[in-house]
């Protein structure tokens, strides 16, 4: 008898670690591969500061490269404003291993500047001028057509751009609500990615 209950014991234990589990890995979202292919050169950036001065790839580098963060809006995404404002925390150290850090969005330059003002941003903020940079990156949102309020955001993630203009790590999310771990990102480019 004492057998059975144990034997019972362990088949629903496991019966519910795999249900648990698979729950787990339901609820994260699917890491989305997208945007130009790793080794490409990358495309031009199609954007703005936030004084309206056109910026290229080039002059937002560091000498190894730059770290491009795309983002939905500093203005209506919590997940955003959270994100951009831990990113602040690590823009030293990332350009302590020569790279600069820049964040782009579909955002008006209104709502950039506000934002980058008030949280004091270390790192520029662009404006995606008419979403070009969002289309030519591939990696515009298409759940959003045109005339939809979220028209032009792209699927979160990160990009680094190397100091030859190629693409050397990507990492862009389903969902929204999961971002690149800054930590991580840190140690991967101080290994060299």
């Amino acid at each position: 008898m004492k057998n059975i209950k144990t034997r019972y014991l362990r088949a629903a234990s496991l019966f519910l670690m795999l249900v648990l589990t698979s729950i787990s890995f339901a609820k994260m979202p699917a890491v989305k591969d997208i945007s130009v292919a790793i080794n490409s050169l990358v495309p031009e950036l199609s954007v703005t500061d936030v004084n309206s001065v056109p910026k290229t790839i080039k002059q937002l580098s560091g000498n190894k490269g730059l770290v491009l963060v795309l983002f939905r809006s500093a203005d209506w995404c919590s997940y955003c404003i959270k994100h951009l404002k831990e990113i602040n925390e690590w823009n030293d150290r990332i350009n302590e291993l020569g790279y600069q850090v820049a964040g782009i969005s579909y955002d008006s330059l209104e709502i950039l500047k506000t934002f980058s003002d008030k949280n004091q941003l270390k790192y520029p903020l662009l404006h995606d001028l008419n979403h070009k940079t969002m289309e030519d990156l591939k990696v515009m949102n298409d759940k959003h057509k045109p005339g939809d309020k979220g028209y032009g955001i792209p699927y979160p993630g990160v990009m680094v751009i190397n100091n030859e203009g190629r693409l050397a790590y990507k990492y862009f999310y389903e969902g929204y609500k999961k971002r690149v771990i800054m930590e991580k990102l840190y140690l991967q480019l101080k290994a060299g990615l």
